[in-house]
């Protein structure tokens, strides 16, 4: 797949689309243009070839990377972190205190996904490389990271998708990067006009307590912007919070009627889907609309993590 040009997102922000599982607008990476170059996600390993041409068409060289900062540490957003740290000699790794370990031995990470993706491992996610422990640099909740003369990225600890997830708030506009914890944005839809932010609640740490928590504390921050992992950036931040908090409740009440029903995560999955697709009829999304793909393949992952914690409970 080609290389697309970096979307231009402010000033001093773009991001490069890492065509995660083949996709375009799936995962990206964020580049922010201060003193010191910094990177938020990497994608998956078979993205860094897009990320590496991102930063060229921009204009930046591997040697100029600072810092490449992951809000978490799931494949889909850190698993390339190791295979690009290995070309950009001057960078660090910025990682939440409970992911740390799993960059630098990823065994755990590697064996979990394999036992969801089966063959097709390799082909999404491989290699995923080690990270010395002396690469990386641990933020806890409330630290800052100083990018740039007027740049004092602040971090926050924010469960609920994973135990592992922070979210950065960057003071410049006034923008948060939030990973999944708030839930995943559609840009195939959202250029269309049609607003649309589900949460996200993958296995095996979801808890919807501290999602709504986490919601709650970026809508208290009165945010301008949120830049999310899947994908892009929203002006409309309070909207898109309402949206996912909304969706929430959704999602636990079918988990809980669903495990009330014995019914297993692909069915789960499907009751879910076909929520979705009832309220975008109402907004005139045709049922062959190129988003279905995306949503259905969110929808599989967030049952399994749904039925997962509500069985626990």
């Amino acid at each position: 797949m080609e290389a697309s040009q970096p979307i231009r997102l402010n000033e001093r922000m773009h991001l490069i689309d890492g065509f995660d599982l083949g996709l375009t607008e799936r995962t990206g990476t964020y580049v922010i243009e201060e003193e010191e170059l910094t990177l938020v996600d990497t994608g998956p390993s078979p993205s860094v070839k897009h990320v590496k041409k991102g930063l060229a068409a921009l204009g930046h060289s591997l040697e100029d990377v600072k810092y490449i900062i992951v809000t978490h540490v799931h494949l889909d957003h850190s698993g390339g972190a190791g295979l690009l740290l290995q070309d950009c000699p001057n960078a660090t790794v910025v990682v939440h205190p409970k992911g740390a370990r799993h960059l630098s031995d990823p065994s755990r990470l590697i064996a979990g996904a394999k036992m969801v993706y089966g063959e097709q491992f390799d082909e999404l996610f491989a290699p995923i490389l080690a990270i010395p422990e002396e690469r990386l640099l641990i933020k806890n909740e409330g630290d800052h990271l100083k990018i740039g003369p007027s740049c004092l990225l602040e971090f926050w600890d924010t469960p609920g998708h994973a135990n592992h997830h922070f979210s950065i708030y960057d003071p410049v506009s006034n923008g948060v990067f939030a990973g999944d914890t708030v839930g995943i944005r559609y840009e195939q839809l959202v250029r269309e006009g049609i607003d649309l932010y589900l949460p996200s609640t993958s296995p095996n740490q979801f808890n919807p307590r501290a999602m709504h928590n986490a919601i709650e504390r970026m809508s208290l921050a009165e945010l301008d912007a949120i830049y999310y992992g899947h994908f892009g950036k929203t002006d409309r931040p309070e909207q898109a919070l309402r949206q996912s908090e909304e969706w929430l409740r959704v999602f636990v009440e079918e988990g809980q009627a669903a495990l009330s029903s014995q019914l297993n995560a692909a069915q789960l999955a499907e009751r879910l889907f076909n929520r979705v697709q009832t309220d975008l009829r109402t907004r005139n999304v045709p049922d062959d609309h190129e988003v279905y793909p995306y949503i259905r393949l969110d929808m599989q992952v967030s049952a399994m993590g749904i039925l997962d914690t509500l069985s626990k409970q």
